[in-house]
């Protein structure tokens, strides 16, 4: 195992459009904050258009990324990035319009290019074999975690340096050099392969629906990693350590989830995916705790950056499940949807927190946080746990029509020759003439219901 069939000029050039799609997203929030900061109201109109822009994600992402088709993938996502760039650029421009056409603009700018996340992750496991898809997930969390370290002090010192709207002028900038990054990547990903078996007479939505425990788990480790950053700064205060250290922490949590995603790439780990995602994620919910009842800053800052790793390590299973879940068609809108999933559990669990902070402790609203996120991450286990019994029994045995097979003797139809019931006519009433019968010679005498091809008395 190891990180070597990812290295290729392929997947740089692959690295530097996700950096370009994905550092707008980063900045985007607190760069709104810093738009507006100095207008009357300006921290309470920042807020708005930073949940406007949020608000545009989660809505955008699961429904343009059910209209991505894998044959037209480069246009779609140039779409989505033009667009999403040119809101930024509106932004940026115009820091003075009214409040309302702010919001909307931030809205569209969340929308428009929300896809391109399920998109790129999808391109991204095209470029690697299949054996080192792991490694390439595992890749695009770092790169992620880098991101997300380096967008805060970016935005800050660029506002505060130069002027308030040049975060979004970079933003639009970067998101437009995305779009010209697609055309050093394939134009469209195929539709075979791993991660599900097609099924034709199965619906987008359906398919979709199935993996919802997935979805579910992954809302739960954004839910807990949203806990930590908007909780982090009023614990610290309870505690009396300088507010300002809530930037280091969380870069140290940051840097801790980029090691994560690089350790978990470096070998096979051992156990079902679900497993492993339980076991992370309540490993990250001790951390978690140990921060919100510790009042030893050391001790915090060491819970956060191993919760961070840990965390990390989670949402690579839930990606790596996602693929076992979907046919591969659907795999750039099922990213989508676990994307919009994991902003709604951030959401969730901030909106929670917030309300709590009115009325009780920074540290119980942390804790109520985490139970909330136990009680997602079960759910979710429960839902993958129950899906799998349902897909299991007879998976392996398949008879033809009118027989029994018995699980002792194995017997049954031959691998390589189809059920009975396929092939039949769209009224259902006749089943597909056997062997025999289409060759022209008819079964010399008539079989018994329970007997089948390869019965040796037969």
């Amino acid at each position: 195992m190891g990180y070597r069939d990812v290295a290729s000029k392929q997947v740089l050039a692959w690295c530097c459009t996700s950096v370009g799609a994905r550092m707008p997203v980063a900045m985007a929030p607190l760069a709104l904050v810093f738009l507006v900061r100095e207008r009357p109201g300006g921290y309470s109109l920042g807020a708005i258009l930073a949940a406007a822009y949020v608000i545009g994600e989660i809505a955008g992402a699961p429904v343009l990324g059910m209209r991505l088709r894998p044959e037209r993938a480069r246009a779609h996502l140039a779409a989505g990035l033009t667009t999403g760039a040119a809101a930024f650029a509106c932004l940026g421009v115009f820091p003075d319009a009214p409040a309302a056409l702010q919001a909307g603009c931030a809205c569209l700018a969340g929308a428009a290019p929300a896809a391109a996340t399920g998109g790129l992750r999808t391109l991204l496991t095209e470029l690697v074999p299949e054996h080192a898809t792991a490694q390439a997930l595992s890749v695009e969390s770092m790169l992620t975690a880098s991101v997300w370290a380096a967008s805060p002090a970016a935005v800050a010192g660029l506002a505060l340096g130069v002027a308030a709207p040049v975060p979004l002028l970079l933003a639009a900038a970067l998101m437009g050099a995305s779009v010209a990054g697609l055309w050093l990547l394939p134009a469209a990903w195929g539709t075979g392969g791993a991660g599900g078996t097609e099924q034709p007479g199965t619906s987008a939505l359906r398919l979709l629906t199935r993996a919802w425990p997935v979805y579910v788990t992954g809302a739960a480790s954004m839910a807990l990693l949203g806990l930590a950053e908007l909780v982090l700064p009023a614990l610290l205060e309870q505690r009396g350590v300088g507010v300002g250290w809530s930037g280091p922490l969380l870069t140290g949590m940051a840097v801790g989830g980029g090691l994560g995603a690089l350790a978990y790439g470096l070998r096979s780990w051992p156990g079902r995916l679900r497993t492993r995602s339980v076991v992370l994620m309540t490993g990250t919910s001790v951390c978690v705790t140990f921060a919100a009842l510790t009042s030893q800053p050391a001790v915090i800052a060491a819970a956060l950056v191993v919760g961070g790793t840990l965390q990390s390590c989670a949402m690579l299973t839930r990606n790596l499940s996602l693929r076992e879940a979907l046919p591969s068609g659907a795999l750039a809108a099922g990213y989508s949807v676990m994307y919009a999933a994991g902003g709604a559990g951030y959401a969730a669990t901030g909106s929670l927190a917030g309300a709590l902070l009115k009325v009780a402790a920074p540290s119980t609203a942390m804790l109520a946080g985490v139970c909330l996120t136990l009680v997602l991450t079960v759910t979710g286990w429960w839902g993958e746990v129950r899906g799998s019994a349902r897909r299991t029994p007879g998976a392996d045995t398949v008879v033809s029509r009118g027989s029994t097979a018995s699980p002792a003797s194995g017997k049954g139809v031959r691998p390589e020759e189809p059920p009975a019931d396929e092939g039949r006519d769209t009224g259902g009433t006749r089943p597909v003439l056997d062997r025999r019968e289409a060759a022209g010679r008819p079964d010399p005498q008539p079989r018994a219901p329970w007997r089948t091809d390869r019965d040796p008395e037969g």
